[in-house]
């Protein structure tokens, strides 16, 4: 039997287990979006979260710049970004607040062995090309993901020849030095911000993803949900997810939002006793 067909559809996860989450991490890309986009059903999901009490914090690849707009603007409850580099928050005076998984000092020599890394692919390999969003990144180096899987096998072996982490995703071959990734920072901003041991409550977080970054997160969280374009990567992931969605992307994340929502509702078991002026 193919991985695809022993997947579990998400409207059969059980009502107790969604009924038991506090907290959604959530990838962004092709995750909260699909191809390319934010639908209003989307950020209305996140929003329908949030006022409900469980609070949503994108984990994304996605650069810094993108990342504290999304803090900023975004119904959301902070943004792990760059893979786990860096995670913002805004603050009580509508500022944002960053913290980086580096030091300054640490940072400041990762930050120049990522330029020299970024010379070196570009001169031995001058077909590829960095990311558009290259420019917003602080802490990790994105190039766009080449159609030639020879080229792509090529820039992420240059990554790890120069000792440094890399990740593929729909959109970037994604690169840092530091031994960190998505479970690793979500790990700690839960235990900083929220006081919450994922290690021991890892069943009070629900996670959605789609691609091969989230293998970790698929692999730690229990409620974990692939949007169904999540099929598209199971080759590469050690785990699968525990369930996938009907529909892609943001649609998926929708389903996943009005799941846990409907899991919170908990109809009345016996009539609904009467007034005492009531004599019908």
């Amino acid at each position: 039997m193919s991985v695809i067909a022993t997947l579990r559809p998400l409207a059969r996860a059980p009502t107790a287990a969604l009924a038991r989450v506090r907290f959604v991490l959530t990838d962004m890309d092709d995750t909260l979006t699909h191809q390319g986009r934010l639908s209003a059903r989307t950020y209305d999901a996140i929003e329908r979260l949030r006022d409900a009490g469980i609070p949503v914090l994108p984990v994304t690849a996605a650069p810094a710049g993108w990342a504290d707009q999304m803090a900023r603007m975004w119904p959301v409850d902070g943004v792990i970004a760059e893979n786990g580099g860096l995670f913002l928050r805004r603050t009580a005076d509508g500022d944002v607040e960053r913290r980086f998984w580096h030091g300054n000092a640490e940072r400041t020599i990762a930050t120049e062995r990522l330029e020299r890394l970024r010379q070196a692919i570009l001169g031995e390999l001058p077909a590829v090309e960095l990311a558009s969003d290259q420019p917003f990144r602080l802490c990790s180096l994105a190039f766009r993901v080449p159609a030639d899987p020879g080229l792509r096998a090529a820039l992420v072996r240059h990554y790890r020849s120069a000792g440094a982490e890399v990740t593929v995703n729909s959109l970037w071959v994604l690169g840092w030095f530091g031994g960190y990734d998505k479970l690793g920072m979500a790990r700690r901003v839960m235990r900083e911000i929220h006081r919450l041991d994922i290690d021991a409550e890892a069943d009070a977080i629900a996670y959605a993803g789609d691609s091969v970054n989230d293998a970790p997160m698929f692999a730690h969280f229990p409620t974990s949900v692939g949007v169904s374009t999540v099929t598209d990567f199971l080759a590469d992931l050690p785990r699968p997810p525990a369930w996938i969605t009907r529909g892609p992307g943001g649609d998926g994340f929708v389903e996943l939002a009005d799941a846990l929502l409907a899991a919170r509702t908990k109809p009345f078991p016996f009539p609904e006793p009467r007034s005492a002026g009531d004599h019908t």
